[in-house]
């Protein structure tokens, strides 16, 4: 499962104002959502510039102010390079509802290895079974924006379903495990989704101001 990546580490969460220290705080804030994990350093300058349309893309899923059902998604920064000091700057300033690892801990390149992050910025897509649905997401989001979660969500779904389904019946596999997500990267996404990405870039000043505290 994804949360497990997490199992005995703290993790700091609302800006480092709550820690969650056992197995059980952090499996029920992680289990059963997509997990977004964000590979950056405060000193990249495309971090910095890719940061706030990652703001925007997390706000407009998860923020009740700005969508019905948020999703279940939740973002864990992973910082790289940086001294004690600049990691602490960096959680006040990061939104409350991100989460991050205390500095120090070496999960952070850890998971770089695991994942094969080569480059800052990387955001690496888990579906809640720990299958990878992306292996570096910026340019999806960077491109496509919210639009983007509804082929992450049902790739995880399709993932979650073929293994129980090859696990209960012990079927062949499929001819390609990979076939649905490739599929899914490359459908056509209908009016309604280019009519909600045109808003999103409309409204791009309005969440910058938003985003000044």
């Amino acid at each position: 499962m994804a949360w497990s990546l997490f199992s005995g580490r703290a993790l700091l969460w609302l800006r480092s104002e709550r820690r969650l220290d056992t197995e059980r705080e952090v499996r029920a804030a992680l289990e059963n959502r997509v997990l977004l994990l964000l590979f950056a350093a405060p000193r990249c300058p495309r971090c910095r510039e890719f940061e706030p349309r990652l703001r925007r893309f997390c706000r407009r899923l998860t923020d009740p102010a700005h969508v019905e059902r948020p999703e279940q998604l939740r973002l864990i920064y992973l910082g790289r390079q940086g001294g004690e000091q600049e990691h602490r700057r960096y959680l006040r300033a990061m939104p409350r509802a991100w989460m991050a690892l205390p500095h120090g801990d070496p999960l952070p390149s850890e998971l770089a290895d695991r994942f094969g992050v080569s480059e800052l910025p990387a955001v690496v897509v888990l579906a809640p079974s720990g299958a990878v649905l992306v292996p570096n997401a910026v340019a999806e989001i960077r491109d496509s924006g919210p639009a983007c979660f509804r082929a992450w969500r049902e790739a995880a779904e399709l993932l979650d379903r073929n293994f129980q389904e090859r696990e209960d019946t012990e079927k062949p596999a499929p001819r390609s495990f990979t076939e649905p997500l490739r599929k899914l990267k490359y459908r056509l996404w209908d009016r309604d989704e280019h009519d909600d990405e045109h808003d999103d870039h409309d409204d791009d000043d309005d969440d910058e101001e938003g985003e000044k505290e």
